[in-house]
């Protein structure tokens, strides 16, 4: 389980425009923290959640790629493999885990892993 470093809050939560959106200043200090390091950002306010989400949450190929390498993880270790192989690449125990934990962000961020696991079921070992 590797540690979890979450940016600080930001303090604006409103608009400049006076339309409920975020300021722009968070999305400016969610890039910027993620730049450097951070992998979330606490909110102080319901408007900032999707920001911070889309930002710090995996992107929808990586996503792609770690359902994938989950789906094929369970039928290697069905079939007794330690190591493996997808797209040409070798998996082993910690690339796998590193998949399962950006399913799991992923899930947390609010995609639809079920669907993803739906249309990638058919993924095997290489």
């Amino acid at each position: 389980q590797s540690a979890s470093t979450i940016d600080l809050v930001c303090t604006e939560y409103k608009s400049a425009k006076g339309d409920g959106s975020p300021p722009a200043v968070l999305e400016e200090e969610c890039r910027g923290g993620k730049q450097l390091g951070f992998n979330g950002k606490q909110c102080i306010h319901p408007s900032q959640v999707e920001t911070v989400q889309r930002i710090f949450g995996p992107e929808v190929e990586e996503t792609q790629w770690a359902v994938r390498v989950v789906i094929a993880d369970e039928k290697a270790a069905a079939a007794g493999k330690g190591a493996w192989s997808l797209d040409g690449k070798m998996i082993d125990v910690p690339v796998a885990e590193k998949a399962r934990a950006i399913v799991k962000k992923a899930q947390a961020c609010g995609v639809d892993v079920a669907d993803l696991r739906e249309k990638w079921q058919h993924q095997e070992p290489e």
